[in-house]
């Protein structure tokens, strides 16, 4: 849907009443006027008259009664910000480019691909509901997920939900009750959200992606899911994922019989993995199955799947957003964060979720940090002055990734930006080289979730009682065993206070933060993969110094190359708790490319 098309002239008509809409438009050379924050949600900033940083009907009221007022009339340095055409006075066109900074549009509305910010001005204005974009997500997910819709031979079912929620409906129909009171009191009021099924809800299950938490039904909600209620959000399904988060491939045994498994499918090519582990997240969102989805990363598992599947993946500084009530794989490098179709979305996503948690002691990190929105970054414009580095070893030389880096690097440049080239050392390649902490820390940290959160009718309460049970992913049984076999001694030699992996993770913020500051970058970018692939160690660059990274598309493979199609991602990683820079420069790059494409085997449902 075209919300600029249709938002201006919709809402310009309704102010001035007697003007018809099809008489109102806008000059092409009409520009949103210069702001610091073109859009602090839930309202866009830009060309506010009232000083409420808000553009809403009461600022196109003043606009309508300032019609007709000249540069050379009293008045005028009240209204002159939107004389959007510069020509000296308050026209029909003025109001109209006024109105398109209005969540409104009352146009047709689409679900396939629409945005959150779609789905909030179609809600506005009453040609939908969140009860009925709940429902069309619902229906989606019956007709396609364990559908096999490529019959080309190879494919197979997405696999990507594991519950959809019973009271989804219900929370919507609450949304729609709240808009008819009070408005848009959120960009998430009334948005289906999906996530991974490591989140804890009060209302659906919790399984890990294991059959034998499948009764893990949680008395309270994760810290980021009550986040999202808070904000109104709809939580529609749990999300498939590689068990208990331990790999890329995503494959997963819960309500299944013991023994059995299934795989995630990306839905661009259903042959091959989603990705992982927040796989399920991945292929969800990417096939129109939920407004918003969300994942963990250790190491790569939100950027991995939103690499295959063409998405925005966001993983935040530990620090920013709480992980109790998500299940751990290894707490030194986990974080939860969003998986979307756009910035935007991402952004919006991000907003909800942050917040200090006692819970979570490294949340208190974050203190003074955090802005009123990270929306207030999404400006087009974002990377014109920007500084940011490359390490040529870190591009790798598979023939897409190079060619979309070479394109994406002059991109950049076009836009305004300053691309450096920054030297690889030894010290680097130590932080990038250093593992996983989900080896060592995955049986200490699952027993603290464990004891704190496991439902009491849960059996299995330890990986002894998982393998004694037999309903996992039987083929790493040998995975299992080695991660429960780590002793205590082992633990603190790793990630103890004096640990080998906490000093190597120390050490590469303080490297990473220094390649920044000496060069005056804002970030640093490189390929989060290459075509369901991975390059070399790059996903390890976030997780192995706890700073903030942002993946956004940055194009396919073409004709001539394997796999034409496939998608690769350019991931920008910056300082700690600089999110919201990483955002602008990310939609900046995606406003200017827009090259995210919608699967063709999952369109709308007829």
């Amino acid at each position: 849907m075209n919300t600029t098309r249709t938002r201006g002239a919709i809402a310009a008509a309704a102010v001035l009443g007697t003007i018809a809409a099809t008489a109102v438009s806008v000059p092409a050379a009409a520009a949103p006027a210069a702001s610091a924050a073109p859009l602090l949600a839930p309202y866009y900033t830009e060309l506010d008259l009232t000083g409420d940083d808000q553009v809403t009907t009461a600022d196109l009221d003043v606009a309508a009664s300032a019609l007709g007022l000249a540069s050379d009339q009293p008045g005028w340095a009240d209204v002159a910000i939107i004389d959007t055409d510069a020509n000296g006075a308050i026209t029909v066109a003025d109001l109209a480019a006024l109105s398109q900074r209005m969540v409104y549009d009352d146009g047709p509305f689409e679900l396939v691909e629409a945005s959150v910010l779609d789905m909030q001005a179609a809600m506005n204005a009453g040609v939908t509901t969140s009860v009925e974009i709940t429902q069309g997500y619902i229906d989606r997910i019956a007709a396609y997920d364990d559908a096999l819709v490529d019959l080309s031979g190879g494919g197979r079912p997405l696999n990507s939900i594991v519950t959809v929620g019973p009271a989804a409906l219900e929370a919507a129909a609450a949304a729609d009750a709240e808009r008819a009171r009070n408005g848009m009191t959120s960009m998430l009021l009334g948005v289906p959200i999906a996530l991974k099924d490591n989140y804890n809800t009060a209302d659906m299950v919790t399984t890990a992606g294991c059959g034998c938490w499948n009764d893990n039904q949680t008395a309270t909600d994760a810290f980021m899911v009550q986040g999202l209620r808070d904000a109104g959000a709809v939580v529609l399904a749990k999300a498939s994922l590689d068990e208990f988060a331990y790999g890329f491939a995503s494959e997963f045994t819960s309500f299944q019989q013991p023994g059995a498994t299934t795989l995630v499918a990306s839905p661009y090519f259903t042959s091959r993995t989603a990705g992982g582990s927040s796989g399920g997240t991945g292929a969800a969102i990417a096939a129109n199955l939920a407004g918003i989805g969300f994942g963990t990363d250790t190491g790569g598992s939100i950027r991995v799947p939103a690499s295959y599947n063409q998405l925005v993946g966001v993983r935040p500084t530990v620090g920013l957003a709480s992980r109790d009530g998500i299940i751990p794989l290894a707490l030194s490098q986990d974080t939860g964060g969003p998986m979307t179709r756009s910035v935007m979305d991402a952004a919006v996503a991000m907003d909800a979720v942050v917040g200090i948690d006692p819970a979570d002691d490294v949340t208190s990190r974050q203190a003074g940090v955090v802005p009123e929105s990270y929306t207030s970054y999404l400006d087009a414009n974002a990377l014109a002055g920007a500084r940011i580095g490359y390490v040529a070893s870190m591009i790798g030389r598979n023939a897409t990734t190079v060619r979309l880096w070479n394109e994406t690097k002059a991109t950049l440049e076009s836009l305004g930006a300053t691309v450096v080239e920054v030297p690889g050392s030894p010290e680097l390649d130590t932080v990038l080289n250093e593992g996983s902490g989900s080896t060592i820390e995955f049986k200490r940290d699952l027993n603290e979730y464990i004891e704190t959160h496991l439902a009491p009718n849960v059996a299995a309460r330890s990986i002894d009682t998982i393998l004694e049970g037999g309903n996992f992913v039987t083929s790493r049984r040998n995975v299992y065993v080695q991660r429960n076999n780590v002793t205590e001694e082992q633990y603190q030699a790793w990630a103890g206070p004096e640990g080998s992996h906490t000093t190597v993770l120390a050490q590469g913020k303080t490297l990473v933060t220094g390649m920044l500051d000496d060069l005056g970058l804002d970030a640093l970018i490189y390929p989060s993969g290459n075509p369901y692939g991975t390059q070399s160690t790059n996903l390890r660059l976030s997780p192995n110094t706890g700073m903030p990274s942002v993946t956004v598309p940055m194009g396919q493979a073409v004709e001539g190359e394997q796999l034409p199609g496939a998608n690769v991602n350019i991931e920008l990683l910056g300082r700690d708790f600089a999110e919201g820079t990483l955002l602008g420069l990310a939609y900046a790059f995606e406003q200017a490319t827009h090259h995210r494409t919608a699967p063709a085997l999952y369109p709308a449902l007829g």
